[in-house]
């Protein structure tokens, strides 16, 4: 996330090198960008600290006490502890590490880019290869159905809190 603000950053420090306004550089940051594009308000206030002279894209240093408790180990356990139950809550997870609730909250949204989904943590974005994966599995049982139209009368569905087992026959 911090490479694509910085990145964007750049493009607005471009911009008023070309002499573009505030308006069009927000136009084009947001139709390269789409979603993902910084807000108006940041990309005027960025606009007018390049106008003004600045040349560094970085933040300023901050005072105070720097953040603890999001670091890399707390983000693996918590991606540990979601791996082991999609069902935790944020509070759970806030809980188990001693950290604040926005704090674990912003580790599972930014760092392991996951929503909540009918009350799962499920990733939000699927790898090329899990796209793949899906592809291939829904052909081959596309092809399953399309031979054996009673195909799917064999699948057994149901939920993992279910005990289910099966014999041969």
């Amino acid at each position: 996330i911090m490479e694509r603000l910085l990145e964007q950053r750049y493009v607005i420090k471009f911009c008023v090198k070309l002499g573009k306004t505030g308006k069009e550089t927000h136009d084009m940051i947001k139709e390269a960008y789409g979603d993902a594009a910084m807000g108006i308000s940041g990309v005027f206030e960025w606009h007018k600290l390049f106008r003004e002279g600045r040349e560094r894209v970085e933040d300023d240093d901050h005072s105070g006490r720097p953040s603890t408790s999001k670091t890399n180990k707390n983000v693996l356990r918590v991606k540990n502890l979601l791996n082991r139950d999609h069902r935790m809550s944020i509070r759970m997870i806030a809980d188990d590490l001693s950290n604040p609730q926005t704090q674990s909250f912003d580790m599972v949204k930014e760092n392991l880019a996951m929503r909540k989904v009918c009350a799962k943590f499920v990733p939000r974005v699927l790898s090329e290869e899990q796209k793949a994966n899906r592809k291939a599995i829904c052909q081959d049982l596309l092809h399953h159905v399309n031979e054996e139209p009673k195909f799917l009368d064999n699948v057994v569905t149901g939920d993992k809190t279910e005990g289910c087992y099966f014999e041969k026959f």
